[in-house]
């Protein structure tokens, strides 16, 4: 039960990475991204396809940084001429275009059946000592990445990005670039998110397409709009909920005798119901950003 437990919390502090990072464009900037899980899958399998190259897990990571913030140049200049809804539908294309490549590179990429035995960044460490040890990685890499999420939206970088989000129009007046202003969330947000897809790589040594499905990304939405976008600890609070709803509702299938099938209606059903309720009654999530007001 301990590793269990273990296994839980470290998957919850990968996915708060990539929740943060959705935040960086969603929760301040107001951007609409819904192929986020595009980039983790560029760090992820920048990981696997470094082990067959015989490079260092390192510079496989850094590899994987550099790819996902390239991806996020030519993601934000997809938004220069498109309005928020018809770049949200475009970023979503993308990240199925990532994803069927990948599917299709059966040399390079593994095709449908991935890359495994892929190296971890703790795999010098006793087999008995890695899960807790990449528990306690999990849980510095996300407050680290709160700490600086929260100051970042305390700088003026950060509220120019909520300017751009609530007054768009004022802000270009202000002199702002509305364009640099998105290419610069978007590029962040692609580098957390991919260090936490090569921290997940390396978590489950293993990578497949199947990380870049788009019910990925709308998992770590629901982080997002259940514990309030905008506010760190709202998004780490949807983090928590979500992934217990999403680690733990599995026990029922020996608790209760439950199919497999109906375990996972039973997980996915949970977690619409939370968000459903969050919508009537909480819209601005558990947590809500708090927005100084003029008197």
């Amino acid at each position: 039960m301990f590793d269990f437990c273990l296994h839980v919390l470290t998957l919850a502090c990968l996915y708060g990475l990539m929740a943060l990072a959705l935040n960086l464009q969603a929760g301040y900037a107001g951007l609409l991204n819904f192929g986020h899980i595009a980039f983790v899958g560029v760090g992820a399998y920048a990981v696997g396809i470094g082990r067959l190259a015989g490079w260092p897990l390192p510079l496989s990571m850094l590899a994987g940084v550099a790819c996902a913030m390239l991806l996020g140049v030519a993601v934000a200049r997809l938004g220069r001429n498109l309005a928020s809804d018809y770049w949200g539908i475009a970023t979503l294309a993308v990240a199925e275009i990532v994803r069927i490549v990948v599917l299709n590179q059966s040399g390079m990429a593994g095709g449908a059946q991935g890359i495994s035995a892929l190296p971890g960044p703790l795999d010098a460490l006793p087999e008995t000592a890695q899960p807790l040890a990449f528990a306690v990685l999990g849980l510095f890499a996300v407050a680290l990445a709160a700490w600086l999420s929260a100051r970042l939206a305390a700088s003026r970088f950060g509220r120019a990005l909520r300017l751009l989000r609530e007054q768009p129009a004022l802000a270009s007046c202000l002199g702002y670039d509305l364009g640099r202003l998105k290419r610069s969330a978007t590029l962040a947000s692609a580098a957390v998110a991919a260090l936490a897809g090569s921290l997940l790589a390396g978590y489950t040594h293993f990578v497949s397409p199947d990380y870049l499905l788009a019910a990925q990304t709308f998992l770590v939405w629901s982080m997002l709009m259940i514990g309030g976008a905008g506010r760190v600890a709202g998004v780490l609070l949807g983090t928590v909920l979500v992934q217990g709803v999403y680690s733990f509702v599995p026990l029922a299938r020996d608790l209760l005798g439950l199919g497999s099938e109906t375990v996972g209606a039973l997980r996915l059903g949970l977690i619409g119901a939370i968000l459903l309720l969050c919508l009537l009654w909480r819209s601005a999530g558990l947590l809500p950003e708090r927005l100084r007001t003029l008197p």
